[in-house]
């Protein structure tokens, strides 16, 4: 069974954030799957919803211990090497535009304070993201990135206009074919389709 893991932080407040893409697109997939109500697992201190993708039983848990601290809820599921092969994370990615997506193996955070944990916890980099972009772009596809760390965290942390959610909503549904081909055929097929 895949571990499909969204990041965000927990709370009104963060809940149509950017930076809660993960939890975002991992609810609407729950909700249009029929999936299990989402559970609070006090001891993960996570939500947790089982179901089914295509034919493919899947566990979706969202980390309510504030997105930093994320990797204290995975490594308690993923507490050793081969479980790791079972591993998505799905987030926020600042250098892609709205509305994309990149699948990846293997590779640093990229300064993904979620990821970062998750990593130092599992104490692996040998996971697969989907990275979903929340970038503005131009008319002719450059991207407008905030420049400087206040303003980075202020973009972040900000929500999602109406038109922007719509895009997240749309491509919920690409990230959950993606999980789907992850699991039944694995990250190199999968990065050929999606990438």
């Amino acid at each position: 069974m895949m571990l499909v893991v969204g990041l965000g932080n927990p709370g009104k407040e963060y809940e149509l954030s950017r930076h809660n893409t993960g939890r975002i697109i991992l609810e609407h997939i729950a909700k249009g799957n029929d999936f299990s109500e989402w559970k609070n697992d006090m001891k993960l201190k996570s939500l947790r919803a089982k179901g089914e993708l295509g034919s493919e039983k899947v566990d979706f848990l969202l980390p309510e211990t504030f997105m930093n601290n994320s990797g204290n809820a995975v490594s308690q599921l993923i507490d050793n090497p081969k479980k790791l092969k079972n591993l998505i994370v799905v987030y926020d990615d600042i250098d892609l535009p709205l509305g994309s997506l990149k699948i990846s193996f293997n590779r640093s955070s990229g300064g993904h304070n979620g990821v970062e944990s998750i990593i130092k916890k599992v104490k692996s980099r040998e996971f697969v993201r989907i990275r979903v972009g929340i970038a503005v772009s131009t008319p002719n596809g450059k991207l407008k990135k905030p420049k400087g760390e206040e303003a980075v965290l202020k973009f972040l942390l900000g929500n999602f206009k109406e038109d922007e959610l719509k895009e997240i909503k749309k491509i919920s549904k690409k990230i959950q074919e993606a999980i789907i081909i992850l699991s039944s055929e694995g990250k190199e097929k999968a990065m050929s389709l999606y990438n």
